[in-house]
């Protein structure tokens, strides 16, 4: 029997192979891939910033999953042409539509690394190099932001699990038993909503502050609603705030925010997944100011650091909140140090398997210096108060309110009609041009477009595009 077991296990180790090539052929295999993605990084300046749906099936694979591997030529030949060309072009310079992040090449090398070594960064124990970057990373974060020594924080997927990480830690440190009311703006992040669900307090009483005119948080607005439901017995419990709103951009009064939340002993929560991380740069520390006054952040490298998709941040200025939330043994938490590489990172999130992601972050800091970001960074918000000063140029346009970061709402007045129906007809038709891409939402029921000008590829000439595009659609649609 046992050498009929030796037999069968021979015979199925042969057929292995492929799951581990020599060295030969991962060298080959690597250079065809680099290839790939080099001549892919080549075509992004002329390439379209929106191509056909319907290209995910000009190729089909037959069987989807073979059972013999195919010729890695034409598995490169068909990601390329069905999964690369259809749709958005995020890494386009002229891909403005949502919040681009653009996708470092360093930050690729970094994820090729971190596959390759496969190390297990949730416990400090298991690999300690890779625990120690983590918490070397998120640390970093927290310094940008302002936040002081004892704060904490961990990388996640993105915001939305980030943002339920900081909604644990506040109903764990302020909300144990319940009761406690939620505020916020209308402009507030649908994420919000859904990790206030998941944490069990979806049925919190709910209030909405009004804004501004440059759509903004109140804060007497907010302190009215705080000391109107504490005269009622209804006890404040969690305030969002934005350091960037969804739909325009907008910072919300943070500092100020800060002083009645301190006043009503109410959590702080900034939802910074798009503008917190501005705080690298002279010119957003200054529109963030009251950011590191906060109880939580949330902050999303993959946005204003400009990493791949998947990289997000919460940050706890007071640390012992989220190992009370997510340790198992939540008695320590330890200052990073030559001998001693911090918390495991699984003690500070819902996650316990998780992706080695410090090392897309870690690398390009390392290879391209923090300056680089903080250049580019200034840039964006230079950019989106050029372009809402050409906008304010152009005859018919009503560039909105000006920014207060890098996102510009604007709509177009035309002289007859509906101009709500004129703006999803601009929209739809610089879309379909695919030569820049916008975006377009609802702002007090007015449609308005968006332009969000974030990618590290985005320069002065993309911008003079995007108003030349404009003015191309406009006149179309005239002549129509």
């Amino acid at each position: 029997m046992i050498d009929a077991l030796r037999t069968r296990i021979a015979e199925l180790r042969a057929r292995t192979a492929p799951l581990e090539p020599d060295g030969a052929e991962r060298n080959a295999l690597g250079q065809q891939a680099l290839a790939h993605a080099l001549a892919f990084l080549d075509g992004i300046p002329d390439a379209p910033s929106k191509q056909p749906a319907d290209l995910v099936f000009s190729r089909r694979l037959d069987p989807e999953f073979p059972e013999q591997g195919r010729d890695p030529a034409d598995v490169l030949a068909y990601l390329g042409e069905c999964v690369e060309r259809p749709g958005f072009a995020t890494a386009s310079p002229r891909f403005m539509a949502y919040i681009p992040g653009g996708g470092l090449f360093h930050a690729a090398l970094g994820d090729l690394l971190a596959a390759v070594s496969n190390k297990y960064s949730g416990f400090a124990s298991a690999a300690p190099g890779a625990a120690r970057l983590e918490n070397a990373t998120s640390a970093w974060l927290a310094e940008v932001i302002g936040y002081p020594e004892g704060s904490a924080g961990t990388l996640t997927s993105g915001g939305s699990l980030a943002t339920l990480a900081a909604i644990v830690a506040a109903r764990d440190a302020r909300d144990a038993d319940g009761g406690g009311s939620v505020y916020a703006t209308r402009f507030a992040h649908h994420c919000v909503d859904k990790a206030l669900h998941i944490a069990g307090r979806g049925r919190a009483p709910r209030r909405t502050v009004a804004t501004d005119d440059g759509h903004r948080m109140s804060a007497d607005a907010l302190d009215r609603a705080l000391s109107g439901d504490r005269a009622a017995g209804i006890r404040p419990w969690l305030v969002v705030a934005s350091a960037g709103t969804v739909d325009s951009g907008a910072v919300d009064p943070l500092a100020d925010i800060a002083d009645v939340c301190r006043r009503h002993g109410a959590w702080l929560h900034v939802d910074g997944a798009y503008g917190g991380l501005f705080a690298l740069c002279d010119a957003g520390r200054e529109r963030l100011r009251g950011i590191d006054l906060a109880d939580s952040v949330v902050v999303d490298p993959h946005k204003t650091l400009f990493l791949p998709y998947g990289t997000g941040a919460v940050l706890v200025r007071e640390g012992r909140h989220l190992l009370d939330s997510f340790s198992a043994s939540a008695d320590y938490i330890r200052p990073l140090g030559d001998f001693d590489v911090g918390p495991s990172p699984a003690d500070l999130s819902p996650e316990l398997t998780r992706h080695f992601r410090a090392l897309r972050l870690w690398l390009p800091l390392q290879i391209a210096g923090v300056e680089a970001f903080r250049a580019a960074q200034a840039e964006k918000l230079a950019l989106a108060a050029y372009f809402h000063a050409r906008l304010g140029e152009l005859p018919g346009f009503d560039a909105g309110p000006a920014p207060d970061l890098s996102v510009v709402a604007f709509r177009y007045l035309p002289e007859t009609g509906d101009a709500d129906t004129f703006n999803e007809r601009l929209l739809r038709d610089v879309q379909e041009e695919g030569r820049v891409m916008l975006s377009g939402t609802r702002i007090d029921g007015r449609f308005t477009l968006r332009c969000a000008i974030v990618s590290f590829r985005t320069h002065i000439e993309h911008i003079d595009e995007v108003v030349d595009a404009l003015v191309r659609a406009v006149a179309r649609l005239q002549a129509s």
